[in-house]
This record gives structure tokens, sequence and C-alpha cells, in this order.
């Protein structure tokens, strides 16, 4: 069976990442993906590893095992991420820690990897996630928004670092979606949060791949270096 090109999404297990694997896996895309936990997607163009991203050593034995393979990995979507709602006070240093490696140095060290391997192809679409909390800042989210907006500033460095070998590096910053990671926030601040949206508003998976298959259409090569924020803020 001849598939579209390939695509690696980091956090397939859950959350958008799986939502992200699915809808691609529906348009006929091979689909790689990986977690720290087994995958429910059995589709005949899915392959699923185990690692954890902020191992660099179990990440650069998945790039290995991939490139091994001879699978040419044309778009990568960095979506593994975790978040909080703790004060800044009563937040351990070792959350903070997992927060930072998780979101920012996770994001970094498959962005490094993968680079590698579009920079041999001379093409690539790189796909990071940032958070519209980058703009509406929210008491509970220092270090969680700290991730986020060390997300942005890596996307717009890499996007002049990668541009001579015909990679683009963007992001998505989407508003909140209703999914695991945010099914313990208190819903009083999260319906607070959403107020403070120009269009108040959950986003949905549709909103998210309407801007991934924006950044990885061929039309697109021009556009680098570009947050798109959804929800917008007033």
């Amino acid at each position: 069976m001849q598939f579209k090109k390939t695509i690696l999404i980091s956090g397939t297990s859950k959350g958008i990442g799986k939502f992200l694997a699915e809808y691609y896996l529906g348009l006929n895309f091979y689909v790689i993906g990986f977690s720290r936990s087994k995958s429910t997607i059995t589709k005949i163009n899915y392959l699923h590893y185990i690692a954890d991203i902020c191992d660099e050593k179990e990440v650069n034995s998945m790039i290995f095992e991939i490139s091994k393979n001879n699978y040419k990995v044309d778009y990568l979507i960095n979506c593994a991420g975790i978040a909080s709602m703790n004060h800044s006070l009563l937040t351990p240093y070792s959350f903070a820690d997992k927060i930072l490696r998780t979101n920012f140095l996770g994001t970094f060290l498959l962005s490094r990897e993968v680079g590698k391997m579009m920079i041999k192809h001379k093409f690539g679409r790189i796909i990071n996630f940032s958070s519209i909390a980058t703009i509406i800042k929210t008491e509970g989210e220092s270090v969680y928004i700290a991730s986020k907006q060390a997300i942005e500033s890596l996307t717009k460095t890499l996007s002049f670092e990668f541009a001579p070998f015909n990679i683009t590096v963007n992001a998505i910053a989407p508003c909140p979606m209703e999914t695991a990671m945010i099914s313990n926030m208190d819903k009083i601040k999260l319906n607070l949060f959403i107020d403070k949206q120009t269009i108040k508003r959950f986003c949905d998976i549709n909103d998210i791949t309407n801007i991934t298959d924006f950044f990885i259409d061929n039309m697109s090569s021009l556009i680098t270096g570009q947050v798109i924020y959804l929800g917008g803020v007033q």
C-alpha cells in the first residue's frame, strides 16, 4: 500500500497527540508515534515506540531505529507535554524540573535529532506546541507558561537555523481543549481563563488540525518562525 509522507508525533498514547495520530492515519499518512506507554492504535500505517521524551538516550535510540529502518520523517509534531495549576510558592522543584524537561527540553531534543534527518533530505516541517496561556497569564501556571514561552523562543530561533535546508519551524498555541490534561483543573479558574479569550469556547481537534494542515502544506514553504494563537485575547 502506498502511503503519503511520514509524520512523527510525540505523546500519542492519549490527548491531542492521539487525536492527531488518528487524524493523519485517516488521511493515509504513515504515522510514527511514541510515548512512555503503549498505544491502543492498531492501524497498518502506524508504528509506535515507547520512549521518554526527557531521556536523551531513549530518544536517540528511537531516532536511530527509525533511520536504520529507512523511514524518512517529513513532518514532526512536538505534541508531548504536561501542565499544572499550582501556585509558585507551592510548586516542588522536582515538579518544576519535570515540566521544563518534558515541555521544553523534550521539544528541543526531538527537534534537534529529527532535524538532522530532515537536513539529509533537504526538506521538513516542524510544528511545536505552545499555549495561549503565554499571553493570558494565569495564577498557578508560572512554570508551565515559562516552558511554553521557551518553546516559542526556540521555534523562532530554529526557524533561522533550519531555513537553509528547506525546513520550516512553526508553533500552534491552542486555547484549552477538553482532554485529560485539564480534567483536574479548577473549573472556576478554567472558565475565567476561557472568558479572557476573544472567542469564548474550548478548542477542538478540528481547530488544531486546521493549523497543522496549513503548516505542512506545500504552499506554506514561506511560512516559518510563526506562532498561531487559537481563541484570541482581549
